[in-house]
C-alpha cells in the first residue's frame, strides 16, 4: 500500500499537480494551482535580488548592496503555511536560495534531494536532505508556472555563480577589487590554464601575472611570467579606445540606470511604510478590542502598538529623506563621463572593483603569451560581441636587471 501511494505521488508530480512545498514568493491557489504570492512587497524583494545580480554580477555584492539600502526579507512565522511573515535584515542565505532555486524560473522541480545510507559502527544509518544536481531531479517541468525570471536567465545566473566561486574551473572570476585589473581574465596561451596574480616588492607591492599550475602541481617550470602594471595600463587604454565611440550612449544609459535605482529604493520604502501602517492599525484594533480591566494583556498590546507607531515614524522619515535631495550630495556628472573617459577611469573615487566590473562587461577572456625574441607580451582579447583583437606590449625587464642598471630607463 505504501509503494502504491508513493507511485501515485510520483505520477502526480510528473504532471506538476503534486502540491509540494514552494519557496517564498509562491503559494498554492485553490483554483489555479501554483502562482505568485499576492503580497507586492514580497514580489518586489525577490525581483530586486535578480535585478541587482544583473547589475553587480555577484551574490555577495547583491547582499552588500541590499544591506546598504536597508532592504528586509520575509521569514515565515507560521511554519510551512507561508501566510504570515516576519521581515528581518536580508542575509546571504536568502540571496543564494533565491538565485539557485529553479522555481523562480517557472520550473516545477520534484526530487531535488535524496537520502543516503552508510554503514556506521556496524549499523545502517540514513541521512536525508542531500541535494542533487538539477539534471538529477526526478521531475523538472519548465514553463510550469509564472516565473520571476525566464529559464535562459536562470542558466546564465548559475554559470555566473559557478564562475564566481574560487577554486572551480570554468568561466571568468568576478571582480573583487585589489590592485590588479585582470585577475581571473588572463589565460595562458601555452597550457590553457588561468594565470594567477601575486604581489612583489616592498612598500607598495606591484602585481605580477604568472602561470603557476605546472610548477605547483607537476614541479615543471612556469610557462610565463610578466609584470602587471604595464599590461593593466595597456588593456585599460584599449578598452577606453573601444568604448569611446559609444560614450554618449553609455552615459545616457548610466544616468537612466541611476534614476531606476533611486526609484527602486523609493518603491521598496513605500511598500515597507504601507506594511508598517497596516501593522500599526492592526495593533490599534487589538488594543481597542481588549478589556481595559485586563491590565496584563492590555499593557502588552499597548507596548506593541507603540512599537508599531515608532516603526511607522521611522519608515516615514526614511521615505521623506529619499524624496528630498541632500543639498550636500554631489550628483554624478554623466555628461562629463562621456566627454573625458580617461579622466573618469583614473579618478580617485573610482574603485578597482568598479573598473574590473566594467572590463568584464566588455571582455570575456584574454589569452596571454610571451614573445621572448621580441620581448613582448602578446594579448589576444576576446570581446563580448564575438570579435577578437591582438595587443602587443613591451615586456618589463626583471627586477634583478633593473637593480643592476639603476640609471638605465626601463624598456
Amino acid at each position: 500500500m505504501r509503494a502504491r501511494m508513493l507511485d501515485a505521488a510520483r505520477a502526480k508530480a510528473r504532471r506538476g499537480e503534486l502540491r509540494i512545498g514552494v519557496p517564498i514568493g509562491y503559494i498554492w491557489h485553490r483554483e489555479v494551482g501554483l502562482g505568485l504570492d499576492p503580497d507586492r512587497r514580497i514580489q518586489e524583494a525577490i525581483h530586486l535580488i535578480f535585478s541587482r545580480l544583473r547589475e553587480l554580477g555577484s551574490a555577495r555584492q547583491v547582499l552588500l548592496s541590499m544591506t546598504k539600502d536597508q532592504v528586509h526579507f520575509p521569514r515565515p512565522s507560521d511554519g510551512k503555511k507561508l501566510v504570515t511573515f516576519e521581515w528581518l535584515p536580508i542575509r546571504y542565505r536568502n540571496v543564494i536560495s533565491v538565485l539557485k532555486n529553479p522555481f523562480y524560473a517557472g520550473a516545477y522541480a520534484y526530487g531535488k534531494s535524496e537520502q543516503r545510507t552508510a554503514l556506521v559502527d556496524g549499523r545502517l544509518r540514513k541521512t536525508y536532505g542531500h541535494g542533487k544536481p538539477l539534471e538529477g531531479c526526478e521531475v523538472l517541468l519548465k514553463d510550469h508556472h509564472t516565473g520571476y525570471i525566464d529559464w535562459a536567465e536562470f542558466e546564465r545566473n548559475q554559470r555566473q555563480l559557478a564562475a564566481n566561486a574560487y577554486g572551480r574551473v570554468g568561466g571568468t572570476k568576478s571582480g573583487r577589487g585589489g590592485r590588479a585589473l585582470l585577475p581571473g581574465l588572463l589565460t595562458c596561451g601555452r597550457c590553457g590554464r588561468r594565470l594567477s596574480v601575486v604581489y612583489a616588492g616592498r612598500g607598495q607591492p606591484r602585481p605580477v601575472y604568472r602561470c603557476d599550475r605546472p610548477n605547483l602541481m607537476l614541479g615543471l617550470p612556469r610557462c610565463l611570467t610578466f609584470g602587471g602594471p604595464r599590461i593593466d595600463a595597456a588593456i585599460a587604454e584599449e578598452v577606453l579606445r573601444v568604448v569611446e565611440p559609444m560614450a554618449i550612449e553609455a552615459a545616457l544609459q548610466a544616468e537612466q540606470r541611476h534614476m531606476e535605482n533611486q526609484g527602486e529604493r523609493q518603491r521598496i520604502a513605500e511598500l515597507e511604510l504601507q506594511q508598517a501602517r497596516y501593522e500599526a492599525s492592526l495593533a490599534e484594533r487589538r488594543y481597542a478590542a481588549c478589556d481595559p480591566d485586563n491590565r496584563l494583556i492590555a499593557a502588552q498590546l499597548e507596548k506593541s502598538w507603540e512599537a508599531a507607531l515608532r516603526r511607522v515614524a521611522a519608515c516615514e522619515a526614511r521615505l521623506e529623506a529619499m524624496r528630498i535631495p541632500d543639498p550636500t550630495a554631489v550628483m554624478p556628472d554623466f555628461t562629463g563621463l562621456a566627454d573625458d573617459l580617461k579622466a573618469a577611469w583614473n579618478a580617485p573615487s573610482v574603485s578597482m572593483r568598479a573598473r574590473q566590473r566594467l572590463l568584464r562587461a566588455l571582455v570575456t577572456d584574454i589569452i596571454a603569451d610571451v614573445d621572448e625574441a621580441a620581448r613582448e607580451v602578446v594579448l589576444t582579447i576576446h570581446w563580448r560581441g564575438g570579435q577578437h583583437s591582438q595587443l602587443r606590449v613591451r615586456k618589463p625587464k626583471p627586477a634583478s636587471m633593473a637593480a643592476a642598471h639603476p640609471n638605465r630607463p626601463l624598456q
